[in-house]
Protein backbone atom coordinates (compact mmCIF):
# COMPACT_ATOMS: atom_id res chain seq x y z
CA UNK A 1 0.00 0.00 0.00
CA UNK A 2 1.27 3.76 -0.90
CA UNK A 3 1.70 5.87 1.91
CA UNK A 4 -0.97 8.77 1.53
CA UNK A 5 1.75 12.55 0.53
CA UNK A 6 -0.60 14.81 2.62
CA UNK A 7 -0.06 12.50 5.61
CA UNK A 8 3.95 12.16 5.43
CA UNK A 9 4.85 14.98 2.63
CA UNK A 10 8.99 14.55 3.73
CA UNK A 11 12.12 14.18 1.93
CA UNK A 12 13.44 11.37 2.97
CA UNK A 13 17.14 10.52 3.30
CA UNK A 14 20.04 7.79 3.76
CA UNK A 15 22.50 6.89 5.76
CA UNK A 16 24.71 4.25 4.52
CA UNK A 17 25.48 2.13 7.86
CA UNK A 18 27.80 -0.74 5.59
CA UNK A 19 25.64 -3.75 4.20
CA UNK A 20 22.37 -2.01 5.01
CA UNK A 21 20.97 1.90 4.54
CA UNK A 22 19.17 4.17 7.44
CA UNK A 23 16.26 6.24 6.88
CA UNK A 24 15.61 9.26 8.56
CA UNK A 25 13.91 12.80 8.37
CA UNK A 26 15.78 15.89 8.89
CA UNK A 27 13.83 19.03 8.58
CA UNK A 28 13.77 22.63 8.97
CA UNK A 29 17.03 24.20 11.14
CA UNK A 30 17.68 25.57 13.94
CA UNK A 31 18.28 23.70 17.45
CA UNK A 32 17.98 19.89 17.15
CA UNK A 33 14.90 18.00 18.14
CA UNK A 34 15.66 13.74 17.68
CA UNK A 35 12.59 11.98 17.99
CA UNK A 36 13.15 8.32 18.49
CA UNK A 37 10.62 5.77 17.51
CA UNK A 38 9.59 2.34 18.72
CA UNK A 39 8.07 -0.79 17.55
CA UNK A 40 5.58 -1.63 15.58
CA UNK A 41 5.41 1.97 14.70
CA UNK A 42 8.68 4.15 12.21
CA UNK A 43 9.40 7.82 12.04
CA UNK A 44 5.50 8.18 10.40
CA UNK A 45 4.69 8.34 14.26
CA UNK A 46 5.86 11.58 14.49
CA UNK A 47 4.94 13.01 11.33
CA UNK A 48 2.14 15.87 13.34
CA UNK A 49 5.51 17.09 16.06
CA UNK A 50 7.84 16.97 12.53
CA UNK A 51 5.52 19.00 10.86
CA UNK A 52 4.80 21.83 13.83
CA UNK A 53 8.32 22.03 14.95
CA UNK A 54 10.08 22.28 11.53
CA UNK A 55 9.62 26.45 11.17
CA UNK A 56 11.74 26.64 14.53
CA UNK A 57 13.63 23.62 15.39
CA UNK A 58 15.76 20.75 12.99
CA UNK A 59 13.54 17.63 13.65
CA UNK A 60 15.20 14.59 12.58
CA UNK A 61 13.01 11.14 12.66
CA UNK A 62 15.16 7.89 11.86
CA UNK A 63 13.65 4.59 11.41
CA UNK A 64 15.35 1.74 12.90
CA UNK A 65 16.93 -0.68 10.07
CA UNK A 66 14.24 -2.71 9.51
CA UNK A 67 11.37 -0.35 10.22
CA UNK A 68 9.78 2.10 7.80
CA UNK A 69 11.59 3.21 4.92
CA UNK A 70 14.78 1.72 5.96
CA UNK A 71 16.42 -1.30 4.40
CA UNK A 72 14.41 -4.63 6.07
CA UNK A 73 17.47 -7.04 5.61
CA UNK A 74 17.22 -11.39 7.19
CA UNK A 75 19.12 -12.26 10.05
CA UNK A 76 22.05 -13.30 7.80
CA UNK A 77 22.84 -9.38 6.91
CA UNK A 78 21.88 -7.86 10.31
CA UNK A 79 22.19 -8.03 14.43
CA UNK A 80 18.34 -7.35 15.27
CA UNK A 81 20.32 -6.38 19.09
CA UNK A 82 19.88 -3.73 21.31
CA UNK A 83 23.41 -3.02 20.78
CA UNK A 84 22.95 -2.74 17.40
CA UNK A 85 20.36 -0.31 17.20
CA UNK A 86 22.47 1.50 19.87
CA UNK A 87 25.32 1.49 17.37
CA UNK A 88 23.45 2.59 14.29
CA UNK A 89 21.61 5.82 15.77
CA UNK A 90 24.75 6.67 17.53
CA UNK A 91 26.03 7.02 13.35
CA UNK A 92 23.63 8.98 12.67
CA UNK A 93 24.11 11.10 15.50
CA UNK A 94 27.88 11.36 14.31
CA UNK A 95 27.02 11.58 10.81
CA UNK A 96 24.73 14.79 11.59
CA UNK A 97 27.39 15.98 14.16
CA UNK A 98 24.22 16.43 16.56
CA UNK A 99 24.76 18.37 19.61
CA UNK A 100 23.03 20.38 22.47
CA UNK A 101 20.09 18.50 21.11
CA UNK A 102 16.07 17.38 22.71
CA UNK A 103 15.30 14.11 22.49
CA UNK A 104 12.28 12.56 21.73
CA UNK A 105 11.46 8.87 23.18
CA UNK A 106 8.97 6.46 22.81
CA UNK A 107 8.76 2.58 23.23
CA UNK A 108 11.93 0.98 22.38
CA UNK A 109 13.03 4.54 21.33
CA UNK A 110 13.56 4.61 25.28
CA UNK A 111 16.00 2.05 25.13
CA UNK A 112 18.20 3.15 22.14
CA UNK A 113 18.18 6.58 22.14
CA UNK A 114 18.71 6.95 26.27
CA UNK A 115 21.31 4.37 26.16
CA UNK A 116 23.41 6.69 23.75
CA UNK A 117 22.13 9.60 25.85
CA UNK A 118 24.24 8.21 29.26
CA UNK A 119 26.85 7.75 26.90
CA UNK A 120 27.20 10.97 25.56
CA UNK A 121 25.43 13.18 28.50
CA UNK A 122 26.93 16.30 27.44
CA UNK A 123 24.82 16.27 23.87
CA UNK A 124 21.95 15.79 25.60
CA UNK A 125 19.82 19.40 26.28
CA UNK A 126 16.38 17.99 26.92
CA UNK A 127 14.36 15.19 27.28
CA UNK A 128 10.91 14.41 26.44
CA UNK A 129 9.48 10.89 27.75
CA UNK A 130 6.83 9.42 26.22
CA UNK A 131 5.41 6.08 27.21
CA UNK A 132 9.00 4.15 27.33
CA UNK A 133 11.41 2.51 29.84
CA UNK A 134 15.30 3.12 30.89
CA UNK A 135 15.44 0.02 33.16
CA UNK A 136 14.32 -3.44 33.26
CA UNK A 137 10.57 -4.43 34.52
CA UNK A 138 9.96 -2.91 37.43
CA UNK A 139 8.86 -4.83 40.72
CA UNK A 140 5.37 -5.86 40.57
CA UNK A 141 5.48 -5.46 36.90
CA UNK A 142 4.59 -8.85 34.87
CA UNK A 143 5.31 -9.03 31.01
CA UNK A 144 1.80 -9.03 29.33
CA UNK A 145 0.43 -12.32 28.07
CA UNK A 146 0.30 -11.10 24.35
CA UNK A 147 4.21 -9.99 24.16
CA UNK A 148 4.93 -13.31 25.92
CA UNK A 149 3.25 -15.14 23.40
CA UNK A 150 5.17 -13.61 20.38
CA UNK A 151 8.42 -13.41 22.11
CA UNK A 152 8.52 -17.12 23.80
CA UNK A 153 5.88 -19.22 21.56
CA UNK A 154 6.74 -20.73 18.24
CA UNK A 155 3.01 -18.80 17.37
CA UNK A 156 5.03 -15.77 17.79
CA UNK A 157 6.62 -15.67 14.13
CA UNK A 158 2.73 -16.75 12.80
CA UNK A 159 0.97 -14.12 14.41
CA UNK A 160 3.76 -11.22 13.64
CA UNK A 161 5.69 -12.23 10.08
CA UNK A 162 2.62 -13.81 9.05
CA UNK A 163 -0.07 -12.39 9.66
CA UNK A 164 0.41 -9.08 10.64
CA UNK A 165 -1.03 -8.97 13.84
CA UNK A 166 1.36 -6.63 16.00
CA UNK A 167 1.69 -3.91 13.52
CA UNK A 168 -1.69 -4.11 12.37
CA UNK A 169 -3.42 -4.77 15.66
CA UNK A 170 -1.58 -2.15 17.70
CA UNK A 171 -3.09 0.50 15.03
CA UNK A 172 -6.59 -0.48 17.13
CA UNK A 173 -5.55 -1.38 20.17
CA UNK A 174 -2.75 1.43 21.13
CA UNK A 175 -5.26 4.58 20.47
CA UNK A 176 -7.84 4.19 22.85
CA UNK A 177 -9.03 7.88 23.05
CA UNK A 178 -8.84 8.18 19.26
CA UNK A 179 -9.88 5.93 16.61
CA UNK A 180 -7.10 5.58 13.49
CA UNK A 181 -8.28 6.58 9.96
CA UNK A 182 -7.68 3.56 7.60
CA UNK A 183 -5.33 5.94 5.74
CA UNK A 184 -3.46 6.06 8.78
CA UNK A 185 -3.70 2.53 9.72
CA UNK A 186 -2.57 1.68 6.37
CA UNK A 187 0.53 3.82 6.36
CA UNK A 188 1.25 2.68 9.58
CA UNK A 189 1.78 -0.90 8.07
CA UNK A 190 2.58 0.08 4.65
CA UNK A 191 6.02 -1.05 5.25
CA UNK A 192 5.17 -4.03 7.33
CA UNK A 193 3.55 -5.99 4.00
CA UNK A 194 5.86 -9.36 3.71
CA UNK A 195 7.41 -11.58 5.85
CA UNK A 196 10.27 -10.48 5.19
CA UNK A 197 9.43 -6.73 5.76
CA UNK A 198 7.98 -7.81 9.44
CA UNK A 199 11.31 -9.34 10.65
CA UNK A 200 12.09 -6.24 12.95
CA UNK A 201 8.84 -6.38 14.26
CA UNK A 202 9.23 -9.91 15.69
CA UNK A 203 12.90 -9.19 16.39
CA UNK A 204 12.21 -6.16 18.71
CA UNK A 205 9.60 -8.28 20.80
CA UNK A 206 12.01 -11.64 21.11
CA UNK A 207 14.86 -8.99 22.42
CA UNK A 208 12.70 -7.60 25.53
CA UNK A 209 15.47 -8.04 28.19
CA UNK A 210 13.99 -9.83 31.03
CA UNK A 211 16.96 -12.14 32.45
CA UNK A 212 20.72 -11.58 32.34
CA UNK A 213 21.03 -14.15 30.00
CA UNK A 214 19.15 -12.18 27.39
CA UNK A 215 21.36 -10.07 24.74
CA UNK A 216 20.14 -7.34 25.32
CA UNK A 217 20.35 -7.06 29.30
CA UNK A 218 23.71 -6.18 29.90
CA UNK A 219 22.62 -2.93 27.67
CA UNK A 220 19.09 -2.07 29.82
CA UNK A 221 21.49 -3.06 33.01
CA UNK A 222 24.02 -0.22 31.91
CA UNK A 223 21.53 2.26 31.05
CA UNK A 224 19.66 1.89 34.47
CA UNK A 225 23.23 2.73 36.10
CA UNK A 226 23.62 5.73 34.01
CA UNK A 227 20.30 7.01 34.48
CA UNK A 228 21.68 9.42 36.91
CA UNK A 229 24.15 11.42 34.28
CA UNK A 230 20.89 12.80 33.17
CA UNK A 231 19.53 13.77 36.38
CA UNK A 232 20.22 17.59 35.72
CA UNK A 233 18.64 16.97 32.12
CA UNK A 234 14.92 19.63 32.41
CA UNK A 235 12.46 16.23 31.28
CA UNK A 236 8.87 16.08 30.14
CA UNK A 237 6.66 13.22 30.57
CA UNK A 238 3.72 13.02 28.37
CA UNK A 239 1.82 9.80 29.22
CA UNK A 240 -1.02 7.50 28.11
CA UNK A 241 -2.59 6.39 31.35
CA UNK A 242 -4.52 3.36 29.49
CA UNK A 243 -1.58 1.72 28.06
CA UNK A 244 -1.35 -2.12 28.96
CA UNK A 245 2.54 -2.79 28.29
CA UNK A 246 4.00 0.42 29.35
CA UNK A 247 1.47 1.54 32.68
CA UNK A 248 2.02 3.11 36.11
CA UNK A 249 4.25 1.13 36.96
CA UNK A 250 6.81 2.50 34.60
CA UNK A 251 5.36 6.01 35.18
CA UNK A 252 5.90 5.78 38.76
CA UNK A 253 9.72 4.24 38.27
CA UNK A 254 10.57 7.97 36.13
CA UNK A 255 8.83 9.89 38.82
CA UNK A 256 10.80 7.71 41.52
CA UNK A 257 14.54 8.32 39.25
CA UNK A 258 13.59 11.93 38.29
CA UNK A 259 11.29 13.44 40.99
CA UNK A 260 12.11 17.19 38.90
CA UNK A 261 10.77 16.07 35.87
CA UNK A 262 7.27 17.90 34.45
CA UNK A 263 4.83 14.81 34.19
CA UNK A 264 1.85 15.24 32.29
CA UNK A 265 -0.72 11.83 32.34
CA UNK A 266 -3.60 11.72 29.97
CA UNK A 267 -6.11 9.13 31.60
CA UNK A 268 -7.51 8.48 28.58
CA UNK A 269 -4.66 7.66 26.03
CA UNK A 270 -3.33 4.53 25.11
CA UNK A 271 -0.05 3.48 24.04
CA UNK A 272 0.10 5.62 20.79
CA UNK A 273 0.28 8.98 23.39
CA UNK A 274 1.24 10.90 20.11
CA UNK A 275 -2.38 9.74 18.16
CA UNK A 276 -4.35 10.32 21.31
CA UNK A 277 -3.16 13.31 22.73
CA UNK A 278 -1.71 14.68 19.87
CA UNK A 279 -2.16 18.55 19.91
CA UNK A 280 -2.13 18.91 23.91
CA UNK A 281 1.35 17.18 23.58
CA UNK A 282 2.86 19.07 20.90
CA UNK A 283 1.97 22.20 22.68
CA UNK A 284 3.76 20.73 26.08
CA UNK A 285 6.85 20.12 24.01
CA UNK A 286 6.58 23.64 22.27
CA UNK A 287 6.51 25.37 25.41
CA UNK A 288 8.80 22.88 26.88
CA UNK A 289 11.36 23.52 24.24
CA UNK A 290 10.62 27.49 24.29
CA UNK A 291 11.59 27.89 28.25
Amino acid sequence: REIAPHLYPFEGRFLDLGAVRMHYLDEGEGQPVVAVHGNPTWSFYYRELVRALRDTHRVVAPDHVGCGLSDKPGDDRYQYTLERRVDDFTALMDHLALDGLNLVVHDWGGAIGLTWAVRNPARVRRLVVLNTSGFPLPAGKRMPWQLSLVRDTPLGPVLVRGLNVFARGATRDACTRVRLTREVRDAYCAPYDSWANRIATLRFVQDIPLSPDDPAYPVISELEQGLSRLADVPMLICWGGRDFVFDDHFLDEWRRRFPEAEVHRFADAGHYVMEDASSEIIELVQGFLAR
